[in-house]
């Protein structure tokens, strides 16, 4: 828990709740926190919703149209990413898979690659195509040190209860020339600013922590991990701004989802300031 915080904002689980909570920011870590926080043993209750649209392998409506769209879309990117570095064995783990489309899409690249994803529904979907490749979280203590030559998190570590233990083991897990790459939404962001609580990537309490650029770049510091490069992810500013109107105004509008996806991007071209952000990790030098 963050000492010394300061309010910053109230919102409320718009999706599954309807529970109110605070976001709680000390400045000298710029990032926020989610008060109250939910019990470990009590946060798989709030992603039980047919809402929760990144567990989901069929479309129902507009916006599950629109997720599968800009998913397939950023799949693309997210290889063409991984596909610049080599090394000699292409071992990669994506921790927080989901149903498996990015494991998926690395093995049919080339990657010999498995996922961790703690849903045990999410899971046993992703397994009924990728045949036993996607564990609990328990597995990564069976898997060798220095065994990954990539470790993703893709929108993952923002949902994690204790991400610095996490964080911990990719680096007992990371090969020494590895790459660990951590995408999380930006809340210093136009898209942000604009919503203020009723921007959906706040997403409380699954969003246990909400990242600044400054933030995500000092924590992995921390651990003994430089940055290496960022990479906008600018599909999201569309996207998360779809939801937000829905939040904010009851029914989604395409029009100004679009109109302030767009101010978003095309400000984050002189602030870096993105809705979201993928920042590329290695170890810093003296360590390697």
């Amino acid at each position: 828990m963050i000492k010394n915080n300061t309010l910053f904002l109230k919102t409320k689980d718009f999706s599954v709740s309807g529970e109110v909570f605070e976001l709680h920011q000390n400045d000298a870590c710029d990032f926020l926190e989610t008060l109250p926080r939910p019990l470990k043993q009590d946060l798989p209750s709030y992603y039980n919703s047919s809402q929760y649209v990144s567990h989901q392998t069929s479309k129902r409506n507009l916006f599950d149209w629109v997720y599968f769209l800009v998913r397939w879309l950023t799949l693309k990117k997210k290889i063409k990413l991984i596909s610049r570095f080599s090394f000699e064995r292409q071992t990669l783990l994506d921790y927080g898979a989901g149903v498996g489309y990015f494991v998926r899409s690395t093995r049919s690249a080339g990657w010999e690659s498995i996922g961790i994803e703690s849903s045990v529904e999410a899971r046993k979907a992703a397994n009924l195509i990728l045949q036993n490749s996607i564990f609990d979280e328990s597995h990564t203590k069976k898997l060798k040190s220095k065994s990954q030559s990539i470790i993703s998190l893709w929108h993952v570590l923002e949902h994690l209860p204790d991400f610095k233990q996490n964080i911990k083991e990719f680096d007992r897990l990371l090969s020494q020339d590895g790459r660990l790459i951590v995408a999380v939404p930006n809340f210093k962001s136009y898209d942000a600013q604009y919503f203020k609580n009723f921007w959906a990537a706040y997403d409380v309490p699954r969003h246990l922590w909400h990242f600044s650029p400054k933030s995500i770049v000092r924590l992995f510091y921390e651990f003994g991990f430089e940055l290496e490069s960022t990479h906008p992810m600018r599909f999201d500013a569309y996207y998360v701004s779809l939801l937000s109107t829905k939040y904010k105004y009851g029914k989604m509008s395409i029009s100004k989802a679009f109109w302030v996806g767009f101010q978003s991007n095309l400000r984050a071209k002189r602030s870096g300031h993105y809705s979201s952000l993928i920042y590329v990790f290695k170890r810093k030098k003296n360590l390697i």
